[in-house]
């Protein structure tokens, strides 16, 4: 299908979109082209899943430029955290985990760097959890306020238990996972050395069954995925030949059929694909 208006794009989005049971947002930006970009309920606030990684990611970089440590400083892997709403313990559990490697470490020493690594690529919870206690939620959260994605909120870490029972919850929206993923390809938060070194972990991502599935292999993504019951996510820098770029985010939830979202959103990432091939003809 070619598309000579972005309305078209749009309209083509809707279209797979609604043969889905479940809520959906996009955002899609064209960072060559200002005028290329559709918005689809992209400040509706959605749970964040694991893409609230990308903003942890982000003040660990901060942090490290700050002076308050260095990426090859060693942390103690430890399976005991704190919940947010009273300081109880509590520990995460690996069937929950999709990164069951992590838990071998236990009581041994892990640089921070090799926690980014695991946070992001195969989305370590126990890695997370780490590098929250070590640079502090309210930092992650003032970092974001600080660069324009104000309706991100970072209150905890994951499998809080308590803190999930009473709703104090990590939400996103996809405008603003769409600016952070904005500036990072434009090297505009922190400096632009660790934009470089957070777009290389995030093209090492292992999921890749959303937007990357249907595009041809020598495009890039890095890209970040969330996905939790009745929710699947995907936020993306995406390069392609000829040195264009795009930001694409990708948000659902209370789906119905899981599956059958994964393949939805990846087709949708499929069109703008296409869609964006065509702009170059």
């Amino acid at each position: 299908m070619n598309f000579v208006f972005v309305e078209d794009l749009k309209a083509a989005i809707e279209s797979k979109l609604v043969t889905v049971k479940g809520k959906f947002a996009v955002t899609f930006k064209s960072l060559d082209s200002p005028k290329l970009e559709v918005y689809i309920q992209a400040k509706d606030v959605f749970h964040a899943a694991s893409t609230m990684k990308t903003p942890v990611m982000i003040e660990v970089f901060d942090q490290v430029k700050a002076g308050r440590f260095k990426l090859s400083d060693s942390i103690l892997v430890k399976n005991e955290f704190k919940s947010i709403v009273d300081g109880s313990p509590y520990k995460m559990d690996i069937s929950d985990d999709s990164a069951e490697e992590m838990y071998k470490k236990i009581g041994q020493w892990m640089t921070i760097k090799q926690l980014v690594y695991e946070m992001i690529t195969v989305s370590s919870n126990l890695a997370t959890n780490l590098l929250i206690d070590k640079v502090g939620a309210a930092n992650v959260m003032n970092t974001m306020q600080g660069i324009g994605a104000k309706d991100i909120r970072v209150l905890r870490g994951v499998e809080d238990q308590k803190a999930f029972d009473k709703g104090w919850n990590n939400t996103v929206t996809a405008y603003d996972l769409a600016i952070i993923l904005e500036k990072i390809a434009h090297g505009q938060v922190v400096d632009t050395k660790s934009c470089e070194e957070m777009i290389q972990i995030l093209k090492e991502q292992k999921f890749n069954d959303i937007i990357p599935l249907y595009l041809p292999k020598e495009v890039q993504v890095a890209h970040k995925t969330g996905f939790i019951t009745g929710v699947r996510h995907d936020s993306a820098i995406v390069y392609l030949p000829y040195g264009r770029r795009y930001i694409l985010v990708l948000l659902s939830k209370e789906l119905e059929n899981p599956e059958a979202g994964v393949e939805v959103l990846a087709r949708v990432s499929e069109t703008i694909y296409r869609f964006m091939m065509n702009q170059l003809k």
